[in-house]
């Protein structure tokens, strides 16, 4: 970029071109019944429906500016403050060319997208879901895109990560999986079942086994499984419509003996169907296995489900709990993993405090066998909370005289 430019809307000729510029956060999001294989890689439309809790976005967010001006050359993207190439970014385009389809603002130009996660990413918390639902309503409030029917942003979004569709709304969210390829993939959207205000006593633990990129993707892993495993196709066509309906009407009582009990066994359904992929593959390992077990142990002493676990293409979990009994499991898995690096390792440091004073029971104590140091890296407490939202002009993450990058990690 020759010259410098300028905020300076109303700007004559003569000055340097504009640049348009929002910036957004984005939250992740945590399936309950797993979607795994694509019925169209082309469309990117999967084989069944899903469901998620959206989390809310303290702690774990995609952070998104989307900038626009004719003074750019290229379009540009950076990625946790590095540079990324665009060329045959089909993810990319497909997102930012149907945003600006439906834009009532007609900027012309270029754009420039600089984007970082405030957790890892490839590591298996849904890292691109946030992403590319964050780039979707940055372009979204850039352009100031209306959508021609209900649910189409999230049509948009399912084009860069399939997941990224349940992104774009709080709480409760399933992704129907259309009647494609009929409707080319217009029907394939993200459907909210309840706001994130419905159940406010929802909670979830995240133990980060591993923060290192996982060694098959997501797209290759249900490639294979989708060619090779007669279980994902079982799975699909005659588990999950049922699940699903069982879930929501779950989810809507409140009932969370319910609720806990689908999202277990789907977790556990999800990892069979990637050990019956031919070569098999393992996203868990034997600490994923442990708090398994250990989830079991806990809820067998009380007799019902108070804790949930769930975990997607990685080692990570997902413990579902309700506000009453959080501070007694993190309690619990802090005796079973602790850890020296003080309080950077619990996210929460009231739930930390209130953890650390917590009595456990002697039965709860006999289960304990103590890991090493590192097994579990970081334990994040949040809950359910909104879809994206549209953040203060002082957080843009370009600068507005070059037009490039100004993050740093």
């Amino acid at each position: 970029i020759k010259e410098k430019m300028t905020l300076d809307e109303s700007s004559s000729s003569s000055k340097a071109p504009t640049i348009h510029h929002v910036t957004v956060s984005a939250p992740t999001n945590i399936a309950c019944v797993k979607y795994w294989g694509k019925a169209s890689i082309p469309l990117n439309t999967p084989i069944n429906d899903s469901v998620s809790i959206t989390l809310q976005q303290r702690d774990l967010k995609a952070v998104t500016t989307a900038s626009c001006s004719t003074a750019f050359e290229t379009d540009e993207l950076w990625l946790n403050g590095a540079k990324v190439s665009l060329d045959g970014n089909r993810r990319f385009y497909n997102c930012l060319n149907g945003v600006r389809a439906l834009g009532k603002k007609k900027l012309e130009g270029k754009v420039h997208v600089s984007s970082y996660n405030t957790f890892p990413t490839a590591a298996g918390l849904a890292s691109s879901a946030a992403g590319y639902a964050a780039l979707v309503y940055a372009f979204k409030e850039l352009f100031d895109a209306v959508e021609e029917y209900e649910g189409q942003l999230s049509t948009i979004a399912r084009q860069g990560s399939g997941s990224a569709c349940r992104s774009l709304y709080g709480g409760f969210v399933a992704w129907r999986k259309g009647s494609d390829p009929y409707t080319e993939g217009k029907d394939s959207m993200a459907v909210q079942i309840a706001p994130e205000t419905h159940w406010p006593e929802i909670r979830a633990l995240i133990l980060v086994v591993s923060d290192a990129k996982k060694d098959t993707s997501s797209t290759k892993g249900m490639s294979t499984s989708v060619a090779t495993s007669k279980l994902l196709a079982h799975r699909a066509s005659q588990i999950v419509p049922e699940r699903m309906e069982q879930i929501e009407k779950a989810f809507l009582a409140k009932d969370f003996e319910a609720f806990g009990r689908i999202t277990m066994m789907d977790s556990n359904q999800f990892h069979a169907t990637c050990l019956d992929t031919y070569p098999p593959i393992f996203y868990m390992n034997d600490i994923s296995k442990s708090i398994i077990s250990l989830v079991h142990k806990y809820n067998d002493l009380y007799g019902e489900i108070r804790a949930a676990y769930t975990f997607d293409a990685g080692p990570n979990a997902v413990l579902y709990t309700l506000e009453k009994y959080q501070v007694e499991i993190l309690a619990f898995m802090l005796k079973c993993f602790p850890s020296s690096i003080g309080d950077d390792f619990v996210s929460n440091s009231e739930l930390a405090k209130q953890a650390s004073e917590c009595e456990l029971k002697p039965e709860l104590l006999e289960f304990v066998q103590v890991a090493e140091e590192g097994d579990v890296k970081k334990i994040y407490c949040t809950e359910s909370g909104p879809g994206p939202q549209r953040l203060d002009d002082g957080l843009c993450l370009i600068d507005l005289e070059t037009g490039l990058n100004k993050y740093s990690p």
